[in-house]
C-alpha cells in the first residue's frame, strides 16, 4: 500500500469513498463539507492506494496558533475496513505531525460510530455533542499531547 499526498485527480474517487460510507458512517449532508474541505483546507490530505485503487484518504490541519493538529476526513473503502488502511493512514499522519515543532496536541472530531478507533492511539474523549453533524451523528472530540500518541 502506498500513501501519498492527494492530487486534484483523486477528487472523484475521494467523494465516491464518502458516498460508499454514507449513511453508515457519514450523514448525506456532509458531502458538501468534504467538497469545501478539498477546495480550501486539503494542504495536508493523503490517499492510500494499492494497484491504482484508492483504499482510503485522510488529512490533518494545523490550528492558527500552530499548537494543535486536527486529524480530518478519514474515509476508508468499506471493503478495506478492518484491514489496516485507517491505521496506516493515522500512523502516517501522526509521524508527519510530530515533525511540526510548535504542535503540542493531536485532536480529532469524529462521531460515536468510530471514536473508539482513535482511542487506540491514546486520544482521550473530551467532549460529546448530540446530533452535531446531523440527526443521529454525534460529535466526539478526542485529543492528547502529541508525545503521548504512538507513532507505531
Amino acid at each position: 500500500m502506498l500513501i501519498r499526498k492527494h492530487r486534484e485527480g483523486d477528487r472523484t474517487a475521494i467523494i465516491d469513498l464518502l458516498r460508499l460510507n454514507t449513511p453508515a458512517y457519514f450523514s448525506p449532508n456532509e458531502e458538501k463539507d468534504l467538497e469545501y474541505y478539498l477546495d480550501c483546507h486539503a494542504g495536508n490530505y493523503f490517499v492510500a492506494e494499492e494497484n491504482d485503487t484508492l483504499l482510503g484518504c485522510a488529512g490533518f490541519n494545523i490550528s492558527t496558533d500552530q499548537k494543535t493538529a486536527a486529524l480530518s476526513w478519514d474515509i476508508v473503502h468499506p471493503d478495506a475496513h478492518g484491514k489496516g488502511v485507517g491505521t496506516a493512514l493515522t500512523f502516517f499522519r501522526i509521524a508527519q505531525i510530530k515533525k511540526i515543532e510548535p504542535v503540542e496536541i493531536i485532536s480529532v472530531r469524529t462521531s460515536q460510530l468510530v471514536y473508539k478507533f482513535y482511542q487506540k492511539f491514546n486520544l482521550q474523549l473530551r467532549e460529546v455533542v448530540k446530533d452535531y453533524w446531523d440527526e443521529g451523528f454525534d460529535l466526539y472530540r478526542l485529543d492528547s499531547d502529541k508525545n503521548l500518541v504512538p507513532d507505531r
